[in-house]
Formats: C-alpha cells, sequence, structure tokens
C-alpha cells in the first residue's frame, strides 16, 4: 500500500495547497474533487483527458501541478512544453523543426519540441485549433509516435492533457475522432467565492519551481545527442528534483520504476461478475441496433421498434472501441487506490459518465427532457449519469438473468448443448449474436481473456 499512500499524499498536497477546490464526487463514502482525482488517474494510466470549464479557473494548472508531482519536472519544464492552441498553430513548434544549421549544409536533421519530448504533454485550449489543425496531433496523442521529415520519435511513457473553454466565437468543434481518442472528460469548477478570495493570493506555485534543476533539464532537452541517450539523463535530473522536493515540503513524487510497478498492478484487478455483466450490457445499449444490427450515426432508430426503451433508442452514434478500455484502466485504478482486490459496481459507475460525456452524440428528446434539470454538472456529463443511473435501475432488476445468461454462454463456448438464455434486452440478443464467433476462436486458440 505504500505507492497508494504516497498518492493519496501527492492528492492531498494538490488539494491543499496548489489547487482549491469543493469536492464534487463519492467514492465509498469519501468526497473528492473529480479534476484533481482523475488528473492523477490520467498521469499514472499514460491515459488521455479532457478538461472543461470558463476561463480562469484551473483548468491547465491542475494538469501542471499533477504532472509535475507525478513525473517529478519543475513546473518551468512543464510550462515549456506546452501547446497553446491557436488557428496559425503549425507542425514545427507542436513536434519539431528543422536543423538550420545543418540543412543548409544538405543534412536533415529533426529539433524536437519539449512537447514531444517530455512524457507530459499539455494543449491548452485545444478548441481553438482549426479541425483542420487538429489532425497533426492525432497520431501522436493516440500511440506516442511523432514524425517529422523522415525521423520519427517514440514515447514510451506519456499522458495527455488538452483544456476547452465552452463555445464561443473563438472556438471551434473538436473533430470525433479527436475526441474519441480522450479516455476522460472532466471540468475545472468555480471553487466557491471563498476559496476564489484565498486563490488571489496564492502563489504556491512556486513550490515546483526550481531554478537549478529547470536549467539542467532544459539544456538536456536543446542539446543535439539522440533522444534514447537523453532518456537517462533526464531521470537523473527528475530524481534529484523529487530528492528536493522531499527534503523542502515533505512531499513523495513518484520515480519511473514505480510508476511502471503501479501501472502493472492496476492492470492486474479483475473485473467481478458484476462489474463485468454491467459495463457490457451498458456497451450493449450504446451499440445495438434491432434493425440495421449495430448502431450508425447515418442511420435513425424508427418509432415503435421493440427497444426503444434502451440507450440505442437514444443515441445517434455507436460506441467506439476505445470506450470499454477508457472504462477498464480508470474503473481499476479506483479500485487499485483504495486497495481493494477487485473492481467492483461502484467503480465501474463512478467511471461510464466521465468515459462517455464527450463522445456520445444523445438525439434532441434525450436532452430536451433533461436540460433544464437542477444539476451541478456541465449538461453532458449530468446526461451521462442519467443514463448510467438508468442502465443500473434495469441492471439491479434482471441482474440474476443476465448473470445466467452469460454463464451459459460461457458453457456453451467451452462445448456443453445448451439454450443461450432468452430475455428483454439487447444484451441478452448480443450474447447470442457472440456464441457462435467466440467458439470459433475458442477452438483456434485465440480468445485472450475468458469471455463472457
Amino acid at each position: 500500500m505504500e505507492s497508494q499512500k504516497k498518492v493519496r499524499e501527492i492528492y492531498d498536497f494538490i488539494d491543499e495547497n496548489l489547487y482549491l477546490n469543493r469536492p464534487d464526487i463519492e467514492i465509498r463514502g469519501e468526497k473528492l474533487n473529480s479534476t484533481v482525482l482523475f488528473t492523477l488517474l490520467t498521469g499514472l494510466n499514460r491515459g488521455k483527458e479532457l478538461i472543461l470549464g470558463e476561463p480562469g479557473l484551473g483548468k491547465t494548472t491542475s494538469a501542471e501541478y499533477a504532472g509535475s508531482l507525478l513525473y517529478r519536472y519543475p513546473l518551468a519544464i512543464i510550462w515549456s512544453s506546452e501547446v497553446p492552441g491557436h488557428p496559425e498553430q503549425t507542425e514545427e513548434k507542436i513536434v519539431g523543426r528543422p536543423d538550420l544549421g545543418k540543412i543548409n549544409r544538405g543534412i536533415e536533421e529533426v529539433v524536437w519540441s519539449n512537447f514531444s519530448q517530455l512524457p507530459v504533454k499539455i494543449v491548452d485550449e485545444i478548441n481553438r485549433l482549426p479541425e483542420t489543425k487538429q489532425s497533426m496531433i492525432l497520431d501522436g496523442i493516440d500511440r506516442g509516435n511523432w514524425g517529422y521529415l523522415n525521423e520519427i520519435l517514440i514515447n514510451e511513457e506519456y499522458c495527455l492533457f488538452a483544456t476547452a473553454n465552452y463555445q464561443d466565437r473563438g472556438t471551434n468543434t473538436i473533430i470525433a475522432p479527436l475526441l474519441d481518442r480522450f479516455d476522460i472528460v472532466v471540468e475545472s469548477k468555480h471553487p466557491g467565492p471563498n476559496l476564489s478570495f484565498i486563490i488571489a493570493d496564492n502563489n504556491k506555485e512556486n513550490i515546483l519551481r526550481n531554478p537549478l534543476y529547470e536549467k539542467r533539464l532544459e539544456k538536456v532537452l536543446k542539446s543535439k545527442i539522440s533522444y534514447e541517450r537523453k532518456l537517462p539523463q533526464i531521470e537523473e535530473i527528475c530524481e534529484q528534483f523529487g530528492v528536493y522536493l522531499k527534503k523542502e515540503f515533505g512531499i513523495d513524487t513518484i520515480h519511473h520504476d514505480e510508476r511502471r510497478k503501479i501501472e502493472s498492478e492496476i492492470r492486474r484487478l479483475d473485473f467481478d461478475m458484476d462489474a463485468s455483466a454491467f459495463t457490457i450490457m451498458f456497451l450493449a445499449e450504446l451499440s445495438f441496433c434491432f434493425k440495421y444490427g449495430q448502431k450508425r450515426s447515418n442511420e435513425v432508430c424508427e418509432e415503435g421498434c421493440h427497444y426503444s426503451g434502451y440507450l440505442c433508442h437514444e443515441v445517434r452514434n455507436c460506441a467506439s472501441n476505445r470506450l470499454p478500455s477508457s472504462i477498464k484502466s480508470y474503473a481499476q485504478s479506483i479500485a487499485w487506490l483504495w486497495g481493494r482486490s477487485e473492481v467492483d459496481l461502484e467503480e465501474v459507475k463512478t467511471v461510464i459518465p466521465y468515459t462517455i460525456a464527450h463522445r456520445v452524440q444523445w438525439k434532441d428528446d434525450f436532452i430536451v427532457k433533461r436540460e433544464k434539470n437542477k444539476r451541478n454538472d456541465p449538461l453532458q456529463i449530468y446526461l451521462a449519469k442519467e443514463a448510467v443511473n438508468e442502465v443500473f435501475h434495469r441492471y439491479y432488476e434482471q441482474k440474476e438473468d443476465i448473470k445466467r445468461a452469460f454463464a451459459v454462454g460461457y458453457r456453451i463456448i467451452n462445448g456443453e448443448d445448451l439454450e443461450p438464455v432468452e430475455g428483454d434486452h439487447p444484451v441478452y440478443a448480443e450474447i447470442k449474436n457472440d456464441i457462435m464467433r467466440l467458439k470459433k476462436l475458442k477452438r483456434s486458440g485465440d480468445v485472450g481473456e475468458e469471455p463472457f
């Protein structure tokens, strides 16, 4: 539990000293701030987080503090790597540029930006990038591969934070492929007048500054040696900065090997039966279509469909294959942080709204019925929470039958001569659709984890 204790202490340090806030989420009876919590989990997960909010409410600074403490980078180095979103942004400013001295001699060599080199990547006001320029960072944020000229830089470890103000005259629509690459979305909320008044005199971010280590890191980042040779030098300086933070402020940070150990521990946590069944049931409602085989954004459900009482009738688009991965990694992370031996329903119910709010395109009727309701969340996160509550109510009513359907499906796949369980929910139809395919994969040995 030593690593969990460190992460908890980092949360408390940010919460009490750097990012003053109000708690807006409750997990196992404990009230926390969703922005601080999910930003830390994103850093540990090598995840990608979209932070929404009004101007000046700490969207960018929350990511800076988490990145600095989780990866041991002084704050000025984090600042130097940030990419501002604006219409004139170029690939040369984001990824890298030619070495002008060498290109004049006919030698092509790339000077990589700090953004592409550092594991903590922050794009400020990403929705001010025009749609045509958002595609410049698609592959990099998805795989950690950054290409320029004929060279490529690969980040073995990285996380991404992007901030977005609410729509105004200067913003653009974030393209769907880019939105889908974000695992999670949170809102950086107003802390209230009392804390806001305190923040005006709070200069504690200087805690995370250190000119000595900042200069050393900047020198290595600007050096002409290969990226692979820079990494151990960078890690050595980050280790020294971590020792400095411990000595001066009593805060334990996390070194590279411990981050990888934490990630391994998180990935080993299994979902219990209820968590698995509920997650698959939820995904079924987001992707199923009785008439057309699956949800498609260019096809409209007919009125009077037998399944019109489910989410498949309320959404326009189909759930992405990235969504289950996002749900799984963040639910596992919360279970790990709370010292659980497996993931249960509480973790899954907690994370799903934040993983779907930016991905789901709701139909107008679903929005109109709820947009005037009293709420503390932005509309998209509120709608996602409402959807999770609706599906959970349906799951609670028939969970034993659903779990039996999964169990019988598993037995059929393993050769037993049984009939699939029938039921009035898309998940039963999806289990039947999958049985033949999974039986074939089972025979060929291509099924990794046990199905169902």
